[in-house]
């Protein structure tokens, strides 16, 4: 075997490896709540593999070094592995988990927000990427880009000692779920997206201001707007929660 993929070393691949078992079953239990073919991204030295194989369901795993294709298959001969990557595969079963490469966590998150097909998402992140994606502390920009028609719960903290090598940061475990019933129409997501970017670019004091600044409404209808919306004068856009984006879409649009 090479010890150097084609695409990179180990630091230009982010590979840190999982060996930490109540993880491993933490992540297996969550995927085995939900129903459906599972792909695994990142799979890595298998680890993780291993305990999606157990629930006996279709599963297809990928990895970007070509090094690792041959013994992921001799060790795991039931489930589908094939060499892809993340960035650029398909992501299109029912249900995605996954150990993503930390460097790469918004790049393959913005992508598999943006995929139409699959239901769930259990990933391992950086944790403070996990954290501020789930809304701990405040919403992000991309949390509420995609609030309407995803819900994100931080699901558990996960040790720099469960990887291999060990990282320099904390992992976490996120899940997504696609709602069955949107905040927002599909149809309505592109300019949705624009308008949560202009807010949370915009200057002000507080929502009301920041509104003002956007939409350039008077005050008085700012706070008309505000208070269908259910959503205090004071508050900042990471203060927002899924629930106040739509009321404040679908009262502005």
């Amino acid at each position: 075997m090479r010890t150097r993929s084609v695409h990179g070393g180990r630091h230009e691949l982010g590979q840190n490896f999982l060996v930490h078992t109540p993880t491993i079953d933490r992540i297996v239990a969550f995927v085995a709540s939900t129903d459906g073919a599972i792909l695994e991204i990142g799979a890595g030295g298998g680890a993780l593999t291993a305990g999606l194989a157990s629930l006996g369901r279709d599963l297809t795993a990928v990895d970007i070094d070509e090094r690792r294709i041959a013994a992921l298959r001799r060790a795991h001969p039931g489930v589908r592995i094939e060499q892809a990557d993340a960035l650029r595969h398909p992501l299109d079963a029912p249900v995605i988990a996954g150990n993503i490469p930390f460097h790469l966590t918004t790049p393959i998150l913005r992508r598999l927000l943006q995929r139409p097909t699959w239901r769930h998402a259990i990933v391992l992140t950086q944790w403070e990427v996990a954290r501020k994606r789930a809304g701990v502390g405040g919403g992000t920009l991309l949390t509420a880009q995609s609030a309407p028609w995803f819900v994100f719960a931080l699901r558990g903290r996960v040790p720099a000692h469960a990887f291999r090598p060990k990282p320099g940061v904390d992992g976490g475990i996120l899940s997504i779920s696609r709602r069955a019933s949107p905040l927002v129409s599909v149809g309505d997501r592109r300019a949705y997206e624009r308008f949560v970017g202009q807010v949370f670019a915009a200057r002000g004091r507080g929502m009301a201001g920041v509104l003002a600044t956007v939409t350039g409404m008077p005050r008085a209808a700012v706070r008309r707007v505000s208070a269908i919306a259910d959503i205090p004068a004071d508050a900042l856009p990471r203060d927002l929660r899924a629930e106040h984006w739509a009321a404040l879409w679908r009262t502005i649009a």
